[in-house]
């Protein structure tokens, strides 16, 4: 069914893991955390099996489900706060591809979005330090769903702040959760072999770099 080609096109950025990757930042700062408040280690498996998960649900996966909303709360605000500081001490870079993706993808009209479970305060942080938020019209962030995913409710905000319809926007993601809500979203979503071996998307690879940017042209028009 051809529909809405007077809309605009949009691409849905997933950040970690797609415009950037700080693993290792999010892995020592979690370390620190549990170390210091907890006197708990956080092993490579605890975070590879969690990393992308809400905090809360990160925290019931490696602490139990019986740890309380109040002690969540401390851990994650100390977690954040020990990983923006990572973050403008060391620096970052963007991931290979990403800035001619944004400048190629502006010039030719479409609009962007970030679509993230971080918390606003963590996006900031990485957009001031890779210098790209005047590529963005819209963001979202944790404090703007109340499900994360791969539920899509995140991707169908980011849609709706864009004025984008769903069938006109393309999600990168890094993670299967994600691929999965842009799904469920009724997004196409180009998959970045970042974090994972295999993503069932509907591109993938390992970086944008290798992928012309006229894949996401070709998406939107499969999908309308």
């Amino acid at each position: 069914m051809h529909r809405n080609h007077s809309y605009p096109c949009a691409v849905i950025w997933d950040m970690d893991g797609v415009l950037i990757d700080s693993g290792e930042f999010h892995y020592a700062a979690w370390g620190e955390t549990l170390n210091a408040l907890c006197r708990r280690p956080l092993t490579q498996e605890d975070f590879r099996r969690t990393f992308g998960q809400r905090n809360s649900e990160m925290l019931r996966t490696v602490l139990g489900a019986d740890i309380t909303e109040d002690e969540i709360e401390l851990l994650a605000t100390d977690k954040e706060q020990r990983y923006r500081t990572l973050v403008r001490t060391r620096g970052i870079q963007p991931l290979p591809g990403v800035l001619t993706w944004l400048e190629s993808l502006h010039q030719a009209g479409w609009r962007h979005a970030i679509a993230s479970s971080a918390p606003r305060l963590n996006l900031d942080a990485i957009l001031d330090a890779v210098h790209i938020g005047n590529y963005f019209d819209a963001l979202v962030t944790a404090e703007d769903v109340s499900r994360g995913k791969p539920d899509p409710e995140v991707y169908l905000a980011a849609a709706r702040k864009l004025g984008v319809p769903p069938e006109r926007c393309v999600v990168i993601e890094d993670a299967p959760a994600g691929v999965e809500g842009a799904r469920r979203a009724g997004m196409a979503c180009i998959g970045v072999l970042t974090s994972h071996d295999h993503l069932d998307a509907d591109i993938i690879t390992p970086t944008l770099r290798e992928l012309p940017i006229d894949a996401a042209r070709k998406l939107v028009n499969r999908q309308t």
